[in-house]
């Protein structure tokens, strides 16, 4: 653990929440928002989600603050229901991670084809050499100390929302209310029933769910925060942030140009946007904050899945050579094993139809399940702890987080659950023989249960793909 004087700060952590958040989710957030609803489906999707993951932050913030013996996001399904869930959570968290990273790797190289075509298809050969030059380069440099690259992620953070901020100012400055309400509904004609507008709500969710991914990143790194009562400040500081960023940069444009224009935008579409507003140097000037914003976040990602990986096998549930640190205090193992998964994974993405698109599903998806053991635990805590003044409210907020979370990934995505199933099945492998090192015994009854339900899904899932039903 790092030395008090070594510990990360708030405005750091804050930094930490914001920028591993805003990767190139936000770049992109006007087209493909554009495509799934209307301007008034669109704001109603954003309570939906904003209220949800105000929810999610709550539980976060609740948590780190009444269980500050808990070190990682994982030890909460751990505490609450045992190793296996705990186990189930942790290796969801690190398959999220490097799965953003992968997400990250595709849009970065898109973005560099706006000045070099030959990068345009962000998951050509020639894309994916250069992305995993830069890939392990991140990995070499947090390799090196965690807490020295998250300085480097504050700095970062300051100068990507340079451009991130200059084109909200500029969209609120040409505002056009006449567009904007003119197709406030979609192609709606006549009276606004709610048949027509749940679809746009359902097509936004995983959208709008992606881009606030990695909330959690203060709550990760808590065992390096000068306190975790900072940690949770500095989670709830930094989604409010990102809510009304989020909310300005994808609504405005709707103000700006018509559905359709916005649909019709390459991406990554805010480049294209600005550079309609204002000429081609505003695409330039956003092309060149997207590149640093998604370096950031992909440094941030680098850090938190072999800082997962390492608590995890510190409580038991990998193999102890995941913890064993070198002299920067980073798990090198952890690092190693994380860096070839997204490297293997860059490699199949060649052969993908929609790269971006599936990366960052997947990624939500693998997510969403330890968002939700959170704030189950976040229930069972608060319930527990019931007579305690406050703690009713919290079990509320627990139940509307998991319905969150549970609502949104049936309508959006359950499909990719099935795909991070077979993933699951290594993991749980590596549990299994773990347990054993540690106890003498596999897994206990309710352990296999689970363990052959996994299985199945994922035997199900390779078939179905096999057989075409679901595209990568």
């Amino acid at each position: 653990m790092a030395s008090q004087a070594h510990k990360i700060n708030g405005v750091s952590l804050t930094a930490m929440v914001v920028t591993t958040a805003i990767g190139s989710g936000i770049f992109a957030l006007s087209s493909d928002l554009a495509a799934a609803a209307s301007p008034g489906a669109a704001i109603i999707s954003w309570l939906i989600v904003g209220f949800g993951i105000l929810m999610l932050a709550a539980c976060l913030n609740n948590l780190l603050t009444k269980r500050s013996d808990l070190e990682g996001i994982f030890a909460y399904g751990k505490a609450g229901f045992g190793p296996f869930v705990g186990f189930i959570s942790g290796w969801g968290y690190w398959m999220s991670a490097w799965l953003g990273n992968v997400a990250f790797a595709t849009v970065f190289m898109s973005t560099l084809g706006y000045f070099f075509p030959t990068f345009q298809r962000g998951n050509s050969p020639q894309s994916i050499l250069v992305a995993s030059l830069i890939a392990w380069s991140l990995t070499l440099l947090v390799n090196r100390g965690m807490e020295s690259a998250a300085l480097m992620n504050t700095v970062i953070t300051v100068c990507k929302l340079i451009p991130i901020f200059t084109f909200i100012i500029v969209a609120m400055v040409l505002f056009n209310g006449h567009i904007f309400t003119a197709q406030f509904w979609g192609n709606i004609t006549g009276s606004v029933t709610v048949g027509a507008i749940m679809p746009q709500i359902r097509r936004s969710l995983m959208i709008m769910m992606w881009v606030f991914v990695g909330i959690e990143g203060a709550t990760v790194l808590s065992s390096r925060a000068k306190s975790r009562r900072i940690a949770g400040r500095s989670t709830l500081i930094g989604v409010s942030c990102l809510l009304l960023i989020y909310v300005l940069a994808s609504i405005l444009p709707y103000g700006y140009l018509s559905r359709a224009e916005l649909v019709q935008m390459k991406q990554p579409a805010m480049v294209y946007i600005f550079e309609e507003m204002v000429g081609q140097w505003g695409g330039s000037f956003i092309s060149i904050g997207l590149l640093i914003s998604i370096l950031g976040a992909w440094l941030s990602w680098t850090m938190l899945p072999a800082e997962t990986l390492g608590m995890m096998a510190e409580q038991g549930l990998l193999p102890k050579r995941f913890a064993k640190k070198n002299k920067h205090g980073v798990p090198t193992l952890a690092l190693m094993t994380t860096a070839c998964m997204v490297q293997g994974f860059m490699i199949i993405l060649i052969f993908a139809e929609k790269a971006y698109e599936f990366a960052y599903s997947l990624c939500t998806a693998s997510i969403v399940v330890c968002y939700m053991i959170v704030a189950a635990y976040q229930i069972k805590y608060s319930w527990q702890n019931r007579d305690t003044k406050g703690n009713w409210l919290q079990v509320w907020i627990g139940v509307a987080a998991l319905t969150f979370q549970l609502v949104g990934i049936t309508l959006s995505g359950l499909q990719y659950v099935f795909i991070c199933l077979i993933v699951y099945v290594p993991g749980i492998i590596l549990y299994a023989l773990t347990l054993k090192n540690n106890t003498g015994q596999y897994l206990n009854r309710a352990e296999w249960s689970a363990s052959l339900l996994i299985l199945s899904g994922a035997v199900i899932t390779v078939a179905l793909m096999l057989m075409g039903r679901i595209v990568l």
